[in-house]
Formats: structure tokens, sequence, C-alpha cells
């Protein structure tokens, strides 16, 4: 069954907005868990616009569900990692200030960079996985970093996927297979949603998890956060 992890930063976006503690993040975090999450996500970026690391440390303590934190390696963020001790760490490749992730890691380019932090990780325990695109050579080379599983970036599929569904699948589930092949689980992101989920799940085999924030979040103003996971989780299945 593939496991459906709440990304939660679009709810510290609104917090942030305004000042103050509402919405009460932790109070969010532990909704989505009691609502059907099965993981909760967050991706602490340096300028804290979104989830602070404050809120990562006080996150740890109080969930019951796999806590996946996500972002780029830099020391201060494995620091973090390092003291939280999260079922997961997803490395990101993303630069400081960027909008969104928005590429996967060139895992060639950076292997020894990569292999070292992965190393640090598994020494405390912590399954690490790289957020990376479709290309076999990269999902290869993401095993030989070390890594345990990738995160395949979705964006592509979930733009295509409107005019020929089949065609926006195809090379995520051969890179699907590929990445079973090398030893490798799979996690999935960026923009799925109510319309793209379902038939993804269908074609990609292996799928062990799909992280989903800011079109969930979107579809609870109108559905209610309760609904909306629920929903979502009926996509899974």
């Amino acid at each position: 069954m593939t496991k459906l992890s709440v990304n939660i930063n679009k709810i510290a976006t609104l917090r942030n907005a305004r000042g103050g503690n509402l919405p009460d993040l932790l109070r969010t975090a532990l909704d989505c868990e009691r609502f059907g999450a099965e993981g909760i996500t967050v991706h602490p970026r340096p300028d804290e616009r979104h989830v602070r690391y404050q809120d990562v440390l006080e996150l740890k303590p109080v969930l019951n569900t796999e806590f996946n934190i996500e972002g780029y390696p830099s020391e201060k963020f494995i620091a973090l990692v390092m003291d939280v001790k999260p079922a997961q760490v997803t490395l990101v490749p993303d630069p400081p200030g960027v909008l969104t992730s928005n590429a996967g890691w060139d895992t060639i380019k950076h292997e020894s960079f990569l292999k070292e932090v992965i190393a640090g990780f598994k020494s405390c325990g912590i399954r690490t996985s790289i957020f990376i695109e479709t290309d076999e050579k990269m999902i290869r080379n993401a095993a030989k970093a070390g890594a345990d599983r990738v995160e395949l970036y979705t964006e592509a599929y979930a733009c295509d996927y409107t005019f020929n569904p089949e065609k926006a699948v195809k090379f995520f589930r051969e890179a699907a297979v590929i990445a079973h092949d090398s030893g490798l689980g799979l996690n999935a992101g960026h923009d799925l949603n109510l319309v793209n989920l379902k038939y993804f799940h269908q074609n990609i085999p292996h799928l062990l998890e799909v992280s989903i924030g800011h079109a969930l979040i979107c579809d609870a103003l109108y559905y209610g956060l309760e609904n909306t996971i629920q929903m979502y989780l009926r996509q899974l299945k």
C-alpha cells in the first residue's frame, strides 16, 4: 500500500503571513494524522518563510506517524536532521531562495558529496531519499551513492497528464522499474493532486509513498481537511 505523507508547509506559510500561531502548525499536523495521514512532511528553507527550524524540533516529539524532513543538505540542515532523527530525510538540490523544488539531483556530478551526507544520516539510523528525475543513470547512481530511496519529481507528469495520461506516465513507470531493480525504494511528489493521483498510482509499480502539500491544502479550503485527506487516501487504494 502506498502511504500518504502530508506536507504542511502551506499551513506554516499562512501562519507566518499574519504572525502569531494561527493556524497552529502542531495541531494541524496531529489532526492530519488523526484524519488518516500516514506521514508528515516538512521542508524548512534557510529563510524560514514557511516551516521554521524550531517547528521541526517541536514536531518530532508529538508525531505518531513517519516524519519526513526535506531540504538541501547545508551544514545547518544536516545538524537539524541529526538532532531530530526523523524516520526519513529527503535531499533536494534547492539553491537558496528558490520558490519551490524544480529539479532533481545530478547524482553523478554530486556523487561524492551525496555519499558523505548519506553515510552520516545512515549512521544515525535515518532513511535517506534523493529527489530525482526519471533519468536512468541518475537513478542508478543514487543507489551507488548509498540512498535508501528516490523520490520521483513528478511536475512533468502533472503538466502532461491533461493532454496525454499514458505518455505522461510512461517515463515514470520505467523509472520505477529501474529504481526497484537498483534496490531502491520509491517515493514520489510534486504537483500530484485529486485529478492525476489515482492514474499515477495505478500505473507506477513499487510506489511506497507520495508526499503532497500544496494541492491538498488548497483542496482543504473547499472540502475541509478531514474530508480532503480521506479523498486523497481513496486515490491510493
